[in-house]
């Protein structure tokens, strides 16, 4: 027994040292450093152009016949005025009406394009909620280093950091290699329809074949992942998809002083319980694994001991990460009860009760592979899954060993530094579900630093970007459009 003991524990020790010396090695990848680049960038004025962009009310609204024409209007006239350099050097075509659609012509034919986009239009500010934003939320004053208003994150910071960027090249006599389209939609908060798509036809109807494009998405994370102290940066190589069933609960009717024993309601109650309770199966590999493999190298030495050896912490990593919204998000298919009806009187029985369930599709799963588990956890005698009209499955998932997110992560290091530059998911909507048609590879990705309190300006209230965030967005773009666009002419 002692002789056992003794090789339990000697096996314990080997296995803990060999596990230890995994977590040591686990570590950032050295070769990915880079040397600093310094871009000479005026912050002030891209401060000041970022608060005239925001005073043009772009909002879009589901109604087109809502939509305020003179302040489109003004704000394409304003990046006219604004960027002469821009509008000297390359063609401006419309899209959609509205739409800004740039070429800058390059000096091989022969390399196939890239596009870089954002969006000019925003959304509503919640009527009665202006008193609570700390300057009024469409003058786009410039404030104790901040840029206040509707769009100083989304997304018109990205619009006029591209702007600024492609100018600074200009001044430089730079002109790309490859040629270099630019897309600022109009459209984007209500889906693109008119905006992305139309720009996608113009390309298409062509003949052009996209290398790859780059648009919002993530943004450098600070503070955002536990136990990291470096900035993050997820360069999004996919989009999850989009569904919405109706969970659907029906019983007898009648009045409410002889209730069944169960429900409508009831029926209901319980199917939602097992969504909850049953999430759908999600886990640590593929495109999941290789962000938390790399977010993993700069935690601290117990979450990389547990990331190293997944094959012992997996089960626990997974549980974990399950817990907090973002990790759970990033694991697998969401699901998200948002509307729920059923009577028409506090004492009337409902004959049926429904439940409205929002799924967001990860890319390991299909839209069939969602209603059919979703069918199989509460479909019964008395409660149907109902498909609603509008679901879309997630994007293709881009190449993040490819030429262009190469491009992008190593902009982003010239400029921040030792950042974790990793493959990541997003988890909303953007108009590369569009423009990924035409296009090898499709990038999400927003060169700017946001933390966790940023985030409630995202559609909310007291919307606001850093003086100095501005600058290095602007510095990241002209270093992504140098690599990207390839060795042209221009200074370096």
């Amino acid at each position: 027994m002692k002789k056992t003991g003794l090789v339990v524990v000697v096996i314990l020790l080997v296995l803990g040292g060999a596990m230890s010396i995994r977590a040591m090695q686990h570590t950032p990848d050295a070769s990915a450093r880079v040397e600093r680049v310094n871009v000479a960038v005026d912050a002030d004025i891209a401060a000041r152009h970022l608060g005239e962009a925001i005073r043009f009310r772009t909002v879009s609204y589901q109604n087109e016949a809502d939509m305020a024409v003179d302040q489109f209007e003004g704000f394409i006239a304003w990046v006219k005025r604004t960027y002469p350099e821009v509008q000297a050097a390359m063609t401006l075509t419309m899209a959609g009406q509205y739409t800004l659609l740039y070429r800058w012509e390059g000096s091989d034919p022969t390399l196939a394009p890239i596009l870089v986009t954002g969006h000019y239009d925003v959304v509503p500010v919640i009527p009665g909620t202006e008193a609570r934003w700390s300057q009024p939320p469409f003058a786009g004053n410039v404030s104790n280093g901040m840029i206040y208003g509707r769009g100083a994150l989304d997304d018109k910071s990205a619009v006029v950091a591209q702007l600024e960027a492609a100018t600074v090249l200009l001044r430089d006599g730079y002109r790309p290699a490859r040629t270099v389209y630019f897309s600022f939609g109009h459209d984007e908060e209500v889906s693109g329809t008119r905006g992305a798509a139309a720009v996608v036809d113009i390309l298409r109807g062509q003949g052009v074949q996209l290398a790859w494009t780059l648009d919002e998405g993530s943004f450098l994370f600070d503070g955002m992942f536990p136990g990291v102290t470096t900035l993050l940066a997820p360069i999004n190589v996919a989009e999850k998809g989009y569904l919405t069933l109706d969970i659907v609960a029906s019983s007898e009717g009648g009045h409410s002083s002889m209730p069944p024993v169960h429900t409508a309601a009831g029926h209901l109650a319980q199917a939602i319980s097992a969504l909850e309770d049953n999430p759908v199966p999600g886990g640590l590999d593929g495109l999941s694994g290789a962000m938390f493999d790399t977010a993993s190298r700069y935690m601290d030495f117990g979450y990389r001991l547990a990331f190293a050896n997944r094959w012992a912490f997996g089960s626990v990593l997974e549980n974990q990460l399950s817990r907090v919204p973002f990790g759970n998000a990033m694991l697998r298919t969401t699901t998200a009860t948002t509307m729920l009806s059923g009577s028409v009187k506090e004492n009337v029985l409902p004959i049926e009760a429904v439940a409205t369930v929002n799924f967001r599709l990860h890319p390991r799963d299909s839209v069939e592979d969602i209603v059919s588990y979703v069918k199989g956890l509460v479909e019964n005698e008395h409660v149907k899954v109902r498909p609603k009209e509008g679901g879309n499955a997630a994007s293709p998932v881009s190449d993040w060993q490819g030429p262009g997110y190469a491009s992008i992560g190593q902009a982003v290091r010239e400029v921040y530094g030792d950042v974790g530059v990793m493959p990541g998911i997003m988890v909303a909507a953007s108009d590369s579900r569009h423009y990924g048609q035409i296009a090898d590879d499709a990038y999400r990705f927003n060169p700017m630093v946001v933390t966790q309190e940023d985030m409630t300006g995202f559609h909310g209230t007291d919307e606001k970007l850093a003086v100095d965030t501005l600058a290095q967005g602007v510095r990241t773009y002209v270093r992504i459009l140098r690599h990207g666009g390839g060795n042209g002419v221009g200074q370096e």
